[in-house]
């Protein structure tokens, strides 16, 4: 690309001058319009390549009616997004998918509540012409945020703050087959014989929490509640889930974690109690991320999920979205991605 030098940045007019094209016919394949021969659109492009153009933004928003950028929201502190590796595979696959569309990534993170007016005020300023939210918890506020700004927002995760309403109120998302994946967890610690299978579920104000647990349940029926502890999908939590297990029912031989991290530290306190695993207690967790599963001492058995798929499936939705409504939002459909159950060490 040529050297600019301040106040000698090329015009669409010089464009469209160096292609033999009217200024039209350039904004037009400048702003990705139909209706141009490609041999003229291909005579533009090389214009814009040999000049060095740069589309002014304000002034392709105005044509377009879209910023090209869309709003990442993350409803964790900043302390479990950078610590669990769940957040940085969706949002790759997320980054992925919007760089091969030309579009912006905004990541926006919740502290705590308060931030949610500082999304607010965002969202309505037109920065962005839609949102991919993931990790809310039932109570969180962001769903009517959205809808009173009408934001076009695809969700990551079930969607359980419209439950109550009966269904998902046309709420666009994209999820796992949590339910189904820790059917064949249970299922298979099962099989290899064991007998006192505990869980430790994740936040239950989460529906992949709940799905999970629900999961095991739909295998073990009469299962004891003491088996059943909650943690928070943190490894901290796993270990505090642990210990209040084995403090309630000594003998257990299996564990469920509804992920990975919670069984990296059902782990730890298993070592420090002086037990085996999988000799003594056999351990299962859920997502297979590969630098935790694969890296612990014994490797996880896991029921892995497409992370980087699904942020990338969530990406596409909305983008898709984007490109049929031009300022009329409708909602698409949403997707269930399956499950599988990868076999380590561990169980």
């Amino acid at each position: 690309m040529p050297e600019q030098l301040p106040g000698n940045r090329p015009t669409l007019e010089a464009v469209a001058e160096r292609a033999g094209v009217s200024r039209a016919t350039a904004s037009r394949v400048v702003n990705g319009g139909d209706g141009v021969r490609p041999q003229l659109a291909d005579r533009v492009r090389v214009a814009i390549r040999d000049l060095g153009y740069v589309p002014n933004h304000a002034a392709r928003t105005l044509v377009t009616r879209r910023t090209g950028a869309v709003a990442v929201i993350i409803a964790e502190p900043e302390i479990r997004i950078f610590s669990d590796p769940f957040f940085s595979r969706q949002v790759r696959g997320i980054s992925k998918e919007l760089t091969a569309h030309d579009t912006q990534l905004v990541l926006l993170l919740v502290e705590d509540t308060g931030d949610y007016d500082r999304i607010e005020r965002y969202l309505a300023g037109g920065h962005v012409d839609g949102a991919l939210a993931f990790s809310l918890h039932t109570d969180d506020p962001l769903p009517a945020i959205t809808r009173r700004i009408g934001m076009p927002t695809v969700y990551g995760g079930r969607p359980g703050w419209t439950a109550g309403a009966g269904g998902h109120g046309g709420v666009a998302y994209v999820d796992a087959d949590n339910r189904g994946g820790a059917r064949e967890a249970v299922r298979y610690l099962l099989s290899r014989g064991r007998q006192q299978i505990a869980h430790i579920a994740g936040p239950l104000d989460q529906t992949s929490a709940t799905d999970r647990l629900d999961g095991y349940r739909d295998v073990l029926l009469d299962a004891d509640p003491a088996l059943i502890a909650e943690g928070d999908f943190t490894a901290a939590g796993g270990a505090r889930a642990m210990a209040e297990l084995l403090e309630r029912c000594p003998g257990l031989d299996a564990v469920f974690a509804a992920n990975d991290l919670m069984a990296t530290g059902a782990l730890r306190v298993l070592r420090e109690r002086g037990l085996t695993v999988p000799g003594d207690v056999a351990l299962v967790g859920f997502d297979d991320a590969e630098q935790v599963a694969e890296t612990a001492d014994p490797p996880l058995t896991t029921v892995r999920q497409d992370i980087e798929g699904m942020g990338r499936l969530m990406a596409r939705l909305l983008l898709r979205t984007l490109d049929k409504a031009q300022g009329s939002y409708s909602v698409p459909g949403s997707v269930i991605t399956p499950t599988a159950l990868v076999r380590r060490a561990s169980a």
